[in-house]
């Protein structure tokens, strides 16, 4: 654990009577603007209640925030590349494959495809890279990059007027510094355009279809507990455009519905034509309770939709191809620009493979000897699945002579440094309110990027936003949903 420690944005604790009546305002605030979910512990459609958010925005060093936010095209662009190298992608999946039954069954359905012909040759990726800050130097490292339902570029741009709302409520709006200029607390909240950019890089895969007529299909869970963060996508590609239609399905209510390709292998859903296909599901094995939701996948990929993502896209963002990417050699033959590999190579952290070859043998060797100095994590997205401390030891060692090993990559744990902050959960038990504490927090920061192209060519290459999330210091995960972590908003220090 670091302890390193960065100073909240304004002093703190708050007194008894100012916190009550700052939470009490942060509540109707977050609920009245939308950062909010159906309860997983007492679902009901018709009810939502308010994600976890921090009482006020995190400090963040702004030289950190601006190295990840202007690398994000190269990595937009890095990720495009490797989802169009078949000999790179076969490489790096190459035993993995071997070992995890829903990287094989992507996998399998990428080489079909392949070999068959692309129907539709461009892609369109709405990314998210994470990051940490490392230890008392507080250098940023990137933690991993989503490809594949990336979540609350909704609830990270509402969150933002959140905590400007807050800070400019507790009187922290202005403050003269030394040169006697007025100096506004809120500008230090750098502005996020997350939901904008993710849908007009929607509207813009949706234009490059040419059919006025065609919608947009969102894939998303049977049973929808993030439902404001994927609704304000189709609110607001409604308001920037509203020719579009957008229908919502799971996989497994295509499966009983009859899709099918037409004659030009349109995507015909509900007797639609599908422009775009934009998954906030099925990248887990639980989106595929049985093979017709695989076949569905597949279905999907053979017709000339364009995917977010497609399925070389879905692979490009595993953790064994990071791993695989994380060698020198490797960014050269992707990126041509010297200057551009430096800056990738700056923001990488140690990722090992656990291969039956003489690095992954001294890989589980590490990881036996000193867990605490790594993290242990499949090829799975959505949180919760990694393994840490001296868990580390008993699985490696039970792994060691196993296949199943090599579906695991080894990455050096980064150790972020503290702050003190107050996270407001939902209190779904009780009418009476929660004590809400200050308390030990660390922050993961992510940037959000947009990229359209095919082999090619790039048609459009942004960044678009960033969101950071926010968890108690003692705990390993944080997802949002599973309420362990908050949404939160970087606070820019110098």
């Amino acid at each position: 654990m670091s302890t390193c420690q960065l100073e909240p944005c304004i002093e703190l604790p708050l007194s008894e009577e100012k916190l009550k009546e700052s939470v009490d305002k942060a509540k109707d605030w977050v609920l009245m603007h939308g950062i909010s979910m159906r309860s997983k512990k007492n679902f009901n459609k018709d009810k939502v209640q308010l994600l976890p958010v921090t009482l006020l925005p995190s400090s963040f060093p702004e030289k950190s925030f601006l190295t990840v936010k202007n690398v994000q095209t190269i990595l937009n662009e890095l990720i495009h590349k490797v989802a169009h190298d078949k000999e790179f992608l076969t490489s790096s999946l190459k035993s993995t494959i071997q070992a995890d039954p829903f990287t094989a069954k992507l996998f399998h359905i990428y080489e079909t495809v392949y070999e068959k012909g692309f129907n539709q040759s461009i892609s369109l990726g709405l990314l998210r890279s994470d990051y940490l800050l490392h230890d008392n130097d507080c250098k940023i490292k990137q933690v991993e990059i989503n490809t594949v339902a990336t979540s609350f570029a909704a609830l990270a741009t509402v969150t933002t007027e959140y905590h400007k709302y807050m800070l400019a409520e507790l009187g922290y709006r202005k403050k003269a510094c030394k040169q006697n200029i007025d100096y506004c607390y809120i500008y230090k909240i750098p502005e996020n355009n997350a939901l904008i950019g993710f849908c007009k890089g929607l509207i813009f895969a949706w234009e490059l279809y040419n059919n006025s007529e065609a919608v947009i299909l969102f894939i998303v869970e049977d049973v929808t507990y993030n439902i404001s963060d994927q609704r304000f996508h189709e609110f607001q590609i409604r308001q920037l455009c509203n020719k579009i239609k957008i229908i919502r399905k799971s996989l497994t209510s295509l499966v009983s519905e009859g899709v099918k390709l037409g004659p030009n292998k349109e995507l015909i859903v509900s007797n639609l034509v599908v422009a775009v296909v934009y998954y906030r599901s099925g990248y887990e094995l639980e989106a595929y309770p049985t093979e017709k939701e695989w076949d569905m996948r597949l279905l999907i990929e053979c017709s000339r939709a364009i995917k977010c993502p497609s399925v070389q896209y879905h692979l490009a963002g595993t953790k064994k191809v990071q791993q695989s990417l994380a060698q020198p050699s490797v960014l050269k033959k992707f990126l041509k620009d010297d200057a551009f590999v430096a800056k990738v190579q700056e923001i990488f952290t140690g990722l090992y493979t656990l291969d039956f070859n003489d690095d992954g043998e001294k890989a589980v060797e590490m990881g036996i000897n000193e867990p605490y100095k790594f993290v242990l994590k499949p090829q799975r997205e959505g949180g919760g699945n990694n393994i840490y401390n001296e868990s580390i030891r008993t699985w490696l060692s039970s792994m060691k002579e196993s296949q199943e090993r090599t579906a695991w990559i080894l990455m050096d744990r980064i150790y972020p440094p503290l702050q003190k902050n107050y996270i407001i959960r939902a209190a779904e038990e009780s009418p009476l309110e929660e004590d809400i504490n200050l308390s030990d927090v660390i922050t993961e920061l992510g940037i959000y990027g947009v990229i359209v192209g095919d082999s090619n060519d790039i048609m459009l290459n942004n960044q678009v936003g960033h969101i950071l999330r926010t968890k108690l210091s003692s705990e390993d995960e944080g997802g949002i949903v599973a309420g362990i972590g908050a949404l939160d908003s970087p606070y820019l220090i110098s």
